[in-house]
């Protein structure tokens, strides 16, 4: 890379790193893997540096790289839990910690696709062809990722049913 490309590239990473990270954040869940994976796919990138055109727009390549990377990173690493017999400590948290524990977790649970549509769409706010553009496919499978997704968000944060008493209790 010369000079000015590795300035240019430099310019790119400082000013959109931070929201890179927040959508990296949001596919994984985990801040230390999301991390990861923005290096990587800035690595990625940083290859490919002088073969974009336009390099003022290299936001939405660099998020298709960390959409790629991610669904590639989940097909190999599924199982990565590591089983214990001791469960760790956990300070208390507020209301605002656990639900937002909650919406991390029911992303998670979306298949990776699936799941990089709900955070394109609708927390990076790109629209449906915005959207299908940066994952390869069409924008009526973004269309059907999305409805299906929300669907099961709404399933998963919705608040538990209530139970009522049974009519012949004593």
């Amino acid at each position: 890379m010369s000079t000015e490309s590795e300035a240019g590239f430099a310019d790119f990473v400082e000013r959109w790193s931070p929201a890179l990270l927040r959508v990296a954040f949001l596919l994984t869940g985990d801040r230390w893997l999301a991390e990861d994976l923005l290096q990587t796919a800035l690595l990625k990138t940083s290859r490919r540096w002088s073969r974009i055109a336009d390099h003022q727009a290299a936001c939405p390549y660099v998020r298709r790289v960390l959409v790629t990377t991610y669904a590639s990173w989940r097909r190999r690493h599924r199982a990565s839990e590591v089983l214990t017999d001791q469960l760790p400590e956990h300070l208390p948290a507020d209301g605002a910690e656990v639900e937002l524990g909650r919406a991390v977790a029911a992303l998670d649970a979306l298949p990776p696709r699936m799941r990089a549509v709900i955070v394109l769409r609708y927390y990076e706010d790109l629209s449906e062809a915005d959207t299908a553009a940066a994952l390869g496919c069409s924008p009526g499978s973004v269309k059907s990722q999305a409805s299906r997704g929300l669907a099961r968000l709404r399933i998963e944060l919705s608040p538990p049913a209530l139970v009522r008493p049974r009519e012949d209790a004593p």
